[in-house]
């Protein structure tokens, strides 16, 4: 049996419909922004493998970082003990964050970071005797496929089945100059209940690259400061240089109370979440009463590889190659915008940073389940480029590492697609 047959016979893969999905691709090696199947193809990784490869495939500094942890400590329990990663960590991520992140909470990816998150604000209202319960978020949020996740995330086909068994959510248009005064209204009216307001800054990834502007979302959580709601800012997708700045924080005046990390953290190497928060929400949880302990944990909390992986990619972040990288496939990719909004074939385009989306023209409303999708995967696969439409709308995600010429490549072959829908 090849590859492809074994897979078949054993694995269940994530968001896709079994019978009829095509046998899954067998990756064999990756290298900087390319991926090897077991035939000789390569592939340029547009999207870096559902936006965690900051610096490329195998990068040699972080395998070299991770191989010498692993000979050291590979796994310790995190409940009574601790270990220089972990603290290391914590004190380089801390120094990158808004000033009022000081406590930093470890798990193992994005939704349960989220789910975390969640959880912190909701005991603090109950460790302090606020019966204060509901929670705010954006419609169209997608934050995780975990129960509480699923939650806040924004209720379509993908929550349909489990929709009675999900908790209560007040979901809001995401900000404009237009609608801000009716969304302080609805928060006003819900004032003494909601507990915390979870978004994604600047950009809602799963929903269609949908992005809006930081001004307005400033001016929104300045009113749910002043109105005593707790802020949870879901960096999984946006953290780590993805929108030009090392965090959308960095584009905000006002801070969160709490922030939530994944996917990029690592640099795409190993799982790891983690969860930062004030020192006013973690004092919340000192008590000589043990039952006001958070009482969450996961058997792989501040893993030593992980945490290794985590520190070597943030240190390739913040070198000047990697920050001029950064801003290079930012202005390269604005002036690829401005051709295709000359395009017939293309409306609603739009950038922050290194994420560039934009929507294919055609009969059927935007959706994710947009046939069209389909077909653009599996054309630019023909021509060695990894993309992964929501439907109809196209973006890329690209590695750091990528060049000017294998964008150009890229964009070349995009028109040409274009041209030929």
């Amino acid at each position: 049996m090849n590859l492809q047959e074994r897979d078949r016979a054993v694995n269940w893969h994530p968001y896709t419909q079994m019978k009829t999905a095509d046998d899954a691709i067998p990756i064999v090696k990756g290298k900087g922004v390319y991926l090897f199947d077991d035939k000789g193809n390569k592939y340029i990784d547009a999207v870096s493998s559902w936006w965690v490869t900051l610096h490329g495939h195998a990068h040699p500094y972080i395998a070299q970082r991770v191989s010498e942890q692993l000979n050291t400590l590979e796994q310790v329990i995190f409940a009574g003990f601790t270990h220089e990663p972990a603290i290391q960590l914590s004190e380089n991520l801390l120094k990158l964050l808004p000033q009022n992140q000081q406590k930093v909470f470890y798990s193992d990816n994005g939704s349960t970071a989220v789910e975390v998150a969640l959880k912190i604000c909701i005991q603090h209202a109950y460790n302090q005797g606020k019966e204060k319960t509901k929670i705010l978020a954006f419609k169209n949020a997608y934050h995780g496929d975990t129960f509480g996740a699923m939650s806040v995330s924004g209720r379509s086909v993908w929550t349909k089945p489990f929709g009675e068994m999900l908790f209560e959510v007040i979901f809001i248009d995401t900000p404009t100059s237009e609608n801000i005064e009716d969304l302080k209204a609805q928060i006003s009216a819900y004032q003494d209940e909601v507990v915390c307001f979870i978004y994604e800054p600047l950009i809602q990834g799963a929903a269609g690259m949908l992005m809006y502007n930081a001004e307005d979302l400033d001016n929104l959580m300045k009113f749910c400061r002043a109105n005593g709601i707790l802020m949870i800012q879901d960096e999984v997708f946006t953290g780590f240089g993805r929108t030009g700045k090392l965090f959308a924080a960095n584009y905000l005046s006002e801070k969160p109370d709490i922030m939530c990390f994944s996917k990029g953290l690592t640099g795409g190497t190993m799982p790891m979440g983690i969860t930062t928060s004030t020192n006013e929400i973690f004092e919340a949880f000192l008590s000589d009463d043990k039952y006001k302990t958070l009482f969450h944990g996961h058997s792989f909390t501040a893993n030593p590889l992980a945490c290794t992986a985590a520190l070597a990619s943030m240190e390739l972040l913040l070198n000047d190659e990697t920050q001029k990288n950064i801003q290079r496939i930012s202005e390269q990719h604005f002036h690829f915008l401005n051709i295709l909004k000359e395009h017939s074939k293309v409306e609603n385009v739009r950038q922050t940073g290194t994420i560039l989306a934009w929507e294919i023209k055609n009969d059927h409303k935007t959706s994710y389940f947009n046939e069209i999708g389909k077909k653009l995967y599996d054309e630019f696969l023909s021509r060695g480029i990894v993309m992964r439409p929501l439907g109809n709308v196209m973006y890329l995600v690209p590695p750091y590492c990528i060049s000017s010429d294998e964008l150009n490549f890229i964009y070349e072959n995009i028109l040409e697609v274009l041209n030929c829908l």
